[in-house]
């Protein structure tokens, strides 16, 4: 059998991936007057007294929602909420795995983004933060602009910032090996949806100037009558040579190609007319944007992808257990771009100068030593921009 095939037996067999563990006693009357009734009562009156101790007199504190409506999830589209949730449990059991962070999946049987808000800030005061998962785009943006201003604990969406994260990570110790300085490159970005314009607006944080994006309707250009309020936006900062056509007319002599796109979209020949010691990111899934093999064969110098079937696997799980971990431990009111941007630093520094070369650019997804320095980096980014709670 294949994974896939595997997986569904498997699935019958563990019938969840997650489970609820009592964390105390309950095995006497003393153990229950005191975890329960009547000795319970004085918890609750000091959080009705400060909402904020609930932080300190629950598990609130270490817990995250894992929410999505169904719209996007992995490689399979609009599936439903129901149909998502092996994936919310998965990701669940990664949170707990790697970062020892409580995450629960909530699948909403909505698409309306009111509808979505108003959930997440009804049940909000239950937890430290909210993960937002496989919701499409482009009101996946929205939602997560509206709870970012409405609430006081991180709200992290991590198809758009665990994918820019982990990407500017494999960016990072891309160029360190090449040779090349992140102000002069010209990166292209393939696929122009949540994924592929965090990934841009992170690029332009961390220092990268030139960046082109195009989609299936081809290069993204300022002025262009077709572009949608988000394509309009990004497209005051990018291809600021105005550039147009479609990908493989910008392809040549790019140094870095990031494809968060469709599958087989990038032939060898496109790869071929990119700049020496060419970058190529591929991270369609299950099927990239063009084989690692046939990338490597038209001269591409690192090859990315998102399978772990390859070396520089770029994968989301390398970045959400360790920012949850360290925005938690200092009790973030928010997830920030310097925050975002220390991780990605974190993540790259798991890769001494010694072990670094062409097929490790990366640490792997289950290197435990690479989410505790994720959850450090993020930690103290909190303090230094304010906005962490403690200290």
């Amino acid at each position: 059998m294949n994974y896939r095939e595997r997986s569904l037996v498997k699935h019958a067999e563990w019938k969840g991936k997650i489970e609820t563990v009592c964390r105390v006693p309950t095995d006497s009357r003393e153990a229950l007057s005191l975890a329960y009734t009547p000795g319970v009562a004085e918890p609750c009156l000091a959080i009705q007294a400060d909402p904020e101790k609930s932080f300190e007199l629950t598990r609130r504190w270490n817990t995250v929602a894992v929410i999505t409506d169904g719209t996007a999830v992995l490689g399979l589209g609009d599936i439903g909420p129901e149909a998502g949730m092996p994936v919310m449990e998965g990701k669940c059991a990664l949170f707990k795995a790697y970062g020892d962070v409580d995450a629960i999946p909530i699948c909403l049987k909505t698409k309306d983004p009111d509808e979505i808000v108003r959930t997440v800030k009804l049940i909000s005061g239950s937890f430290g933060g909210i993960n937002l998962e496989d919701i499409s785009a482009p009101r996946c943006f929205e939602i997560e602009t509206r709870l970012k201003n409405e609430l006081g604990i991180p709200v992290f969406h991590d198809d758009q910032h665990g994918t820019a994260v982990v990407m500017t990570a494999a960016l990072i110790n891309s160029l360190k090996l090449i040779g090349k300085d992140k102000s002069v490159i010209k990166v292209v970005i393939n696929g122009a949806g949540a994924a592929g314009i965090a990934i841009c607006k992170m690029l332009l944080s961390y220092g990268v100037k030139d960046i082109v994006m195009a989609d299936k309707f081809g290069v993204i250009c300022e002025g262009d009558r077709a572009l949608n309020p988000t394509h309009a936006e990004i497209s005051e900062v990018t291809n600021r040579k105005h550039l147009r056509g479609m990908l493989k007319d910008v392809m040549k002599g790019a140094d870095v190609f990031i494809g968060v796109s469709a599958p087989n979209c990038v032939t060898k020949d496109m790869v071929a007319s990119m700049a020496d010691k060419a970058t190529v990111f591929t991270c369609a899934n299950p099927v990239p944007e063009i084989a690692r093999a046939d990338a490597l064969e038209a001269g591409a110098y690192i090859v990315g992808t998102g399978s772990s079937e390859y070396p520089n696997q770029i994968n989301n799980v390398l970045v959400f257990p360790g920012l949850f971990r360290g925005a938690l431990d200092v009790r973030a009111k928010t997830v920030n771009r310097e925050m975002m941007i220390a991780a990605a630093e974190g993540i790259a520094s798991c890769v001494s100068d010694a072990e670094l070369n062409a097929d490790r650019i990366l640490p792997l997804a289950y290197d435990k030593n690479a989410h505790s320095r994720v959850a450090q980096a993020v930690a103290d980014a909190a303090k230094r921009t304010g906005v962490a709670k403690l200290f």
